[in-house]
């Protein structure tokens, strides 16, 4: 059943005790101080079949059919309050007695949470009800002023309406902000996946075209390595076929999805950025294979925080890395600026970069890559300056891109 709908029974099930609690009150200063002459069993009776009600309510909400028919299940609830509330209706006055305008509170709700058509069903049931109430309603024997206890019967009965009218509209004000919140974010993370998927496209399109250029670079590599006549010349060669060698294995690991050993990744992240002091703490054990976009996550996190490092000019990245109980844990710490307050953290933008000259894709990437596997990513300042950037992973359920 959808949370909305869930949401209304629940508040429902609040109310309906509410007006156990009100009914119950009621007969008791009723037949206990004011001495009316009230068919205590009945009345009771009904007290009991809506608190027997309630319970099960609570029971079925712990235990949710997510086949179940919503709105019918809502009206099907209204209808038992409004049944009830004939009948306490009618064995105490029946249209003499003002609580009957309670109807509409029932009514009012409906209208407000309900469908067009389950809201006029309500409103038609709720019209049965009071004309039953007041066709077969059981006149009350008040001695002195029934005037003045009519009075104090509409008064009790504007305030309780009130009261309900209230609670039930900010409650249902606030469940309609939320969801508007999360209509929001869903839609700003389908137009980021889009993009994704789009960027994916394009660099699987890239990769099939640079594959031959690689390839042909690499045989050059292997003749100036061969024809070197110097040492540094050989060791410089030696380092360029390393690094095409790492961009060969990078798209073909795009057109055929493998599991990869982080700490090969990061070994090669070094090898891509020499400049940079990187700071490990933390062990893996030597057999963990992760899905690749982990990898990326890593490179990429990586990258932003030596390019954050460089630009405050402390070229040095901390670096945290552990696996336990099925669990990924880590963290990267730059020695950048920190945070720019105008700039947007978590969840990135895709092509919204606070870098000069960024692509606004390797923060956007992470954040989704965290998303997808189901952990978890947060973002804080470090103490000092620059920035701490800790995620989560969950590695039994690996899903690829579609």
């Amino acid at each position: 059943m959808p949370r909305t709908e869930i949401s209304f029974l629940r508040l429902l099930c609040s109310l309906r005790w509410l007006a156990i609690g009100g009914q119950a009150a009621t007969i008791l200063v009723a037949s206990a101080i004011l001495g009316l002459d009230l068919p205590l069993h009945p009345l009771w009776g009904g007290v009991a079949v809506l608190a027997a009600f309630n319970l099960y309510v609570l029971v079925r909400l712990r235990h949710d059919d997510p086949d179940a028919q919503p709105h019918a299940t809502a009206f099907a609830h209204l209808l038992v309050d409004i049944a009830v509330l004939a009948w306490m209706v009618g064995w105490s006055g029946g249209i003499t007695n003002p609580f009957g305008m309670l109807f509409l509170v029932l009514i009012a709700l409906a209208a407000l949470a309900l469908p067009r058509r389950w809201a006029l069903a309500t409103a038609l049931a709720g019209l049965v009800g009071y004309a039953a109430a007041a066709a077969f309603g059981q006149p009350l024997v008040v001695e002195g002023n029934a005037y003045e206890l009519l009075l104090w019967g509409i008064a009790a009965n504007f305030v309780i309406s009130m009261a309900v009218i209230v609670y039930f509209s900010t409650r249902l004000a606030s469940d309609l902000r939320r969801r508007e919140r999360e209509l929001a974010a869903l839609r700003e993370r389908f137009a980021r996946n889009e993009g994704i998927v789009a960027l994916a496209t394009h660099a699987a399109a890239m990769a099939h075209e640079l594959n031959t250029p690689l390839a042909t670079m690499t045989l050059l590599i292997d003749e100036i390595e061969a024809q070197a006549d110097t040492d540094a010349l050989r060791a410089d060669a030696a380092t360029m076929a390393e690094l095409l060698a790492l961009c060969r294995e990078r798209i073909r690991n795009l057109a055929v999805p493998a599991e990869v050993d982080l700490e090969q990744v990061v070994g090669q992240w070094r090898l891509v950025r020499p400049a940079i002091e990187l700071r490990r703490t933390g062990s893996l054990p030597a057999s963990l294979r992760v899905d690749p976009s982990v990898a990326h996550l890593l490179q990429a996190l990586l990258n932003n925080a030596a390019d954050a490092g460089e630009q405050a000019g402390v070229p040095r990245v901390d670096l945290f890395l552990e696996y336990r109980d099925g669990t990924l844990g880590g963290e990267v710490r730059d020695y950048g600026r920190g945070f720019d307050p105008n700039q947007t953290l978590l969840p990135a933008t895709l092509f919204r970069s606070g870098k000069p000259g960024g692509l606004g894709v390797g923060l956007a990437l992470s954040h989704a890559t965290v998303e997808r596997l189901g952990g978890e990513m947060t973002m804080t300042g470090a103490e000092g300056g620059g920035v701490r950037i800790r995620f989560r992973l969950p590695l039994e359920h690996i899903e690829y891109w579609p």
